[in-house]
């Protein structure tokens, strides 16, 4: 039952992250070992998390005006966030790499992000010991969704009290299949129609304005599978070699500030909205992985690291400006949105019903 909830609810975001064991290869990333992982990690993933952040933003509310007292609102909405260009590559050489890694080709240093070409493979990238002697070498990942990143809403508006809205946004856990790994999303929103309160009994007010908060979070988790290479032996007879409990896990936790005006024209009601988002991640690898980083006796020999990767980052804090509006029928209720922030933009489209 959840698999089949998840297709209608979460189409996009199986395109997000599917085959990424495939072709992300977040395993070959952690070769690089726990500092440089982390760099290159966030390097690649920075459109991920910002897109995640401002599309989890979208699709609140496309009204000022608040349903009555226990009227609902069920609808599932998606955003699609359009990175720039400037973010879809990366230079390997200015992320701050150690000089133990670094590209096979010096003219070669452009890696493809999160949201770059699908079609073209990273620069190869070479692993070497404090000598200078080479020790292994991966190629950084292609991009998985060009140009944009999706995001899927779905939630549940009631009004409670007076000119005020209540919104919850859920999805149960679901797990897909190895190469996907498993989401799970909740969220809290609260929007009140501040114009409302100057009106006396009966007084019909010409427009609406509210204020909103929003929260959400969206949690991912993947399981990975790095395994010593056939050639390489352990630095220390008694280090882990435990390599089963392998895991990329993500916390996307999206916080949304707004202010929105809007105008009831019979059944279409545009709207305008400035806010401020702040966005936070937290991604890393939980386990233990088996990092080559030296040569004992002649052979190469690999040392466990366990969870090696822990990154905390805030990759939204600006102004947001939406644009949209709303179509409503007795029952049925179509949205729709453009939003704009410094450098991002995001559109924003999705069907409700109630009354």
């Amino acid at each position: 039952m959840r698999n089949k909830l998840a297709i209608v609810i979460i189409p996009l975001l199986i395109l997000l992250i599917n085959h990424t064991h495939a072709q992300t290869g977040f395993e070959q990333l952690v070769q690089a070992g726990p500092a440089d992982a982390s760099k290159l990690i966030n390097a690649y993933g920075r459109p991920l998390f910002k897109g995640f952040g401002l599309g989890m933003n979208s699709g609140w509310t496309n009204t000022a005006k608040t349903l009555g007292l226990f009227h609902f609102d069920l609808r599932v909405t998606a955003s699609a966030v359009i990175v720039p260009t400037s973010e879809r590559t990366f230079d390997v050489t200015k992320i701050g790499l150690s000089s133990n890694i670094r590209p096979d080709n010096p003219k070669e240093v452009m890696a493809q992000s999160f949201s770059g070409n699908k079609n073209i493979t990273g620069p190869t990238m070479n692993i070497y010991d404090g000598k200078g002697d080479k020790l292994t070498s991966f190629n950084m990942p292609r991009g998985i969704v060009e140009s944009i990143v999706p995001s899927p809403q779905l939630q549940l508006t009631i009004g409670l009290f007076q000119n005020t809205d209540v919104t919850v946004r859920a999805i149960p856990k679901v797990r897909f299949d190895k190469n996907i790994g498993s989401v799970t999303q909740f969220g809290l929103g609260i929007k009140h129609n501040v114009i409302q309160d100057f009106a006396g009994s009966g007084t019909q007010m010409p427009f609406d304005l509210a204020l909103a908060f929003g929260y959400s979070r969206l949690n991912y988790s993947k399981s990975l599978n790095l395994q010593p290479a056939s050639f390489a032996e352990p630095s220390s007879p008694d280090q882990v070699k435990d390599f089963s409990t392998q895991e990329l896990y993500g916390h996307f936790d999206n916080y949304l500030f707004q202010a929105i005006f809007s105008k009831q024209l019979s059944f279409f009601t545009p709207y305008i909205s400035l806010g401020y988002n702040i966005s936070k991640t937290e991604v890393g690898l939980k386990g233990n992985y088996p990092i080559i980083n030296g040569i004992t006796d002649g052979e190469l020999s690999y040392t466990t690291f366990t969870d090696p990767v822990s990154l905390n980052l805030t990759h939204v804090k600006d102004l947001r400006a939406d644009i949209g509006f709303q179509l409503k029928f007795p029952i049925l209720t179509l949205y729709g949105s453009y939003g704009y922030t410094e450098s991002y933009s995001m559109v924003n489209a999705g069907v409700g019903l109630g009354f």
